[in-house]
């Protein structure tokens, strides 16, 4: 029995690298977000673990560098420790180093959650309990502790 050319590129090593390393290119993937990529392309499972490994002994994957760029680029989009959290679990990001990379009891998150909501709602502070909830659960929504919240708009307000 003889494979076509399609059947052979997803048997082969070679072809796995090759789309994985484009992928790379584009961006930082954790371990978990490449190997669902691979498979949607319909590349053989074998396959792709052999790629996978031999890319993270390579130092060209890993989950890491993914975590460092994921937390900076989702921080600079203004969400918080725990929305950050929950998405690097989704990623396969391991709880080790989630909660090496995230820490929500660092006070940086305090003054994120601040110009957060200026950004949103402005300087003017709640006027009432209803704006005040409403900021509330934007700033849930976005990621951020519910007795920061409630310290923030406290202090605030």
């Amino acid at each position: 029995m003889t494979l076509n050319s399609s059947q052979e590129d997803n048997c082969s090593l070679s072809a796995v690298r090759d789309t994985a390393t484009r992928l790379l290119a584009r961006r930082e993937h954790s371990v978990l977000e490449l190997r669902h990529k691979l498979r949607s392309r319909g590349y053989d499972k074998a396959v792709i673990d052999q790629a996978l490994e031999q890319l993270q002994e390579e130092r060209l994957l890993s989950n890491e560098r993914f975590v460092e760029a994921y937390v900076y680029s989702r921080r600079e989009k203004g969400f918080g420790p725990l929305r950050i959290q929950m998405e690097l679990r989704e990623r396969g990001i391991s709880e080790q180093l989630i909660t090496c990379s995230v820490e929500p009891g660092d006070a940086n998150w305090a003054e994120l959650m601040s110009r957060v909501r200026k950004k949103r709602f402005g300087s003017a502070l709640p006027a009432d309990y209803q704006e005040q909830a409403r900021q509330a659960r934007f700033l849930q929504y976005r990621g951020f502790a519910a007795e920061q919240i409630r310290q923030l708009l406290k202090q605030e307000g």
